[in-house]
């Protein structure tokens, strides 16, 4: 594994194979979200973005016990109700960037993902999680309610009666409640989270990378509209693969019976 050339604060981010690992790395305060750390994450996303050899981005915190245990209180406490209106929407464009990039990102959730760690998680196309993960959105014990997007992306992944509950009581849930409401894909042994992770990038990586983008914008972008408009979204990704190199060398190459080489043009 190949360590970035770019240095951060906060971040630890490095290469194994076709994915790129951006860890949160404040483990002193649970990796606690402060604006420096939201500054850095979009930093970094842009240029593993930018970077042609990357097929994947995996999310993750430093340590065993934490993914991210939420929000750094300590600059949240001052915020006036304007501040606080603008520390929501810092956090809302990171994560929309995620859904909007062409490259999947997962949450490889090794501990708490409180607040907005669980937000961040939300934010992620696809959710691991480690078997001492507890997921929770606990702002109300706060005074305060979710503001990274958890009110709204929560009850579309796992329905608004089990979201409610969630964020009403500030509960958090266990790795295997999250896996059973469908709030994470799966959970495994922490030994093997970022493994799994990685070879879940590799598996990704053998797609066509358009189509792989394809996919994943009409599905973000198909949720938020009716079903109609969801299903001309779709045809219209289809269409415009349906012109690209990648998809002439899929088909000649399964007619072929050989695995194609994909060019992303």
């Amino acid at each position: 594994m190949l360590e970035q050339a770019t240095t951060y604060e906060n971040l630890k981010v490095w290469r194994n194979g076709a994915a790129a690992i951006l860890m949160i790395n404040r483990p002193q305060v649970l990796n606690a979200l402060n604006l420096a750390t939201i500054t850095e994450l979009d930093l970094a996303f842009t240029e593993l973005e930018n970077d042609p050899t990357v097929r994947g981005i995996i999310i993750t915190g430093a340590g065993e016990k934490s993914f991210v245990a939420g929000a750094d209180i300590k600059e949240l406490a001052p915020l006036n109700s304007t501040e606080g209106a603008q520390f929501c929407l810092g956090g809302q464009a990171l994560l929309r960037r995620f859904e909007r990039s062409s490259k999947p990102v997962i949450a490889a959730i090794n501990g708490f993902a409180l607040g907005g760690g669980c937000e961040l998680a939300l934010g992620c196309d696809i959710r691991i999680a480690s078997e001492n993960a507890r997921i929770g959105l606990p702002e109300v014990t706060l005074g305060i309610t979710p503001g990274y997007g958890g009110t709204q992306r929560l009850p579309r992944l796992i329905g608004k009666g089990p979201a409610l509950e969630m964020m009403m009581t500030g509960v958090p849930v266990k790795a295997e409640e999250a896996l059973r409401i469908g709030l994470v894909n799966k959970v495994v042994p922490q030994s093997e989270l970022l493994a799994t992770a990685c070879n879940l990038v590799e598996q990704i990586a053998k797609a066509g990378p358009l189509a792989v983008a394809a996919a994943r914008q009409a599905v973000h972008q198909g949720c938020e509209v009716d079903i109609d408009r969801g299903l001309a979204i779709e045809a219209l990704h289809f269409g415009v693969l349906c012109a690209t190199e990648d998809k002439k060398e899929g088909v000649t190459a399964f007619l072929e019976k050989r695995k194609p080489v994909f060019r992303g043009a």
